[in-house]
């Protein structure tokens, strides 16, 4: 059994080690391989695994540090002001190969600036792009990105990205040869803008990518890709709509089942139901959007993540280690590149 080793950034994100802490635990407890380094002030975390009842194992080790990014700080002054910091630290062991990835709830900007100053790109790949899994209308998973690690691509950047999402498709979710589709606004050869048509062209002429063509916004979810690639600008606004989205389906089913006997009955009756649908499209469940194209794995946590949401951003931490998909798209990009 292969060791698996992940530097956490425990002060990161809004809360810190009270979710942090108790999702490593968590983390060890159900992978006997695993071994995690809790970097960040050495009392809070003593404090916090003694608070969840936790003793010594190891499989849990702590790197002391003396800072911590705040959230509101911008993101270039972390990288000359906060070297000691446990985001620094994390980022550091893995540049430094003393762990397989780092994982942080932390402000997403540093940790986008300072996991490239650490860790730089990976030779084809201009810039990192943030790459989450989303649920479809079937079993299956749809990979989208940039989110909003550059909100400005051009046409070679895009393509970048769709052999970028095409590694993490086929080697995180298994799938043989996932189909690329661009987010256009028609599905029409005439329809977008030069450097999306320019994109597009790429992806046509590229060896060992299964590009489909373009894709609306009302298909992201619709099962008819595999990997749906934008620049940062619209995939950070179109994920962010389909939350709200959620948030105002659950409220409306929460609002209506409370107004009278007979709609309470009818909830009562779809309950089975919902929760089945709920399971399906729980935000924790897809915590964790990757940073992908750096020379090393960097998974980025909500920074307002429960204890089980930062879990699934450490599996999904470990499972790029297991599959080395780093070393896959710098394979894939020399390919595509020819």
């Amino acid at each position: 059994m292969n060791t698996l080793t992940i530097a956490l950034d425990v002060m990161g994100g809004d809360f810190g080690p009270p979710v942090t802490i108790p999702a490593a635990i968590a983390a060890v407890r159900e992978n006997p391989a695993l071994r995690v380094i809790l970097c960040g002030n050495q009392t809070d975390i003593e404090k916090s695994l003694s608070d969840n009842h936790f003793s010594h194992s190891e499989q849990i080790s702590i790197l002391h540090c003396t800072q911590v990014v705040e959230m509101d700080e911008r993101p270039t002054a972390t990288i000359r002001n906060k070297t000691d910091s446990s985001m620094r630290r994390a980022l550091e062991l893995v540049e430094q190969g003393k762990a397989g990835a780092c994982v942080s709830a932390g402000n997403t900007g540093a940790l986008m600036t300072n996991a490239y100053y650490v860790l730089k790109t990976l030779p084809g790949i201009d810039r990192p792009a943030l790459v989450t899994a989303l649920p479809t209308i079937s079993d299956k998973k749809v990979y989208l990105l940039d989110l909003g690690a550059n909100v400005e691509c051009n046409s070679e950047i895009l393509f970048q990205y769709a052999v970028m999402g095409s590694v993490m498709a086929e080697e995180v979710e298994g799938i043989n040869k996932p189909r690329v589709a661009l987010l256009n606004v028609g599905e029409e050869q005439i329809k977008g803008n030069d450097r999306v048509k320019h994109a597009a062209q790429l992806l046509s002429d590229a060896e060992g990518i299964n590009y489909i063509g373009y894709l609306e916004g009302n298909d992201i979810f619709s099962n008819r890709a595999d990997v749906v690639v934008t620049d940062g600008f619209v995939g950070n606004i179109a994920l962010k709509a389909c939350e709200g989205l959620g948030k105002l389906v659950i409220g409306e089913v929460k609002r209506v089942s409370g107004k009278s006997l007979l709609t309470k009955i009818m909830a009562k009756l779809a309950l089975p139901f919902l929760k089945k649908i709920y399971s399906r499209v729980n935000p924790d469940q897809y915590n964790g959007a990757s940073l992908i194209g750096l020379r090393g794995i960097v998974v980025k946590s909500h920074g307002n993540a429960s204890s089980d949401a930062y879990l699934y951003a450490i599996r999904e931490a470990t499972q790029e280690i297991s599959r080395q998909v780093p070393a896959k798209i710098k394979d894939k990009i020399e390919i595509a590149l020819g």
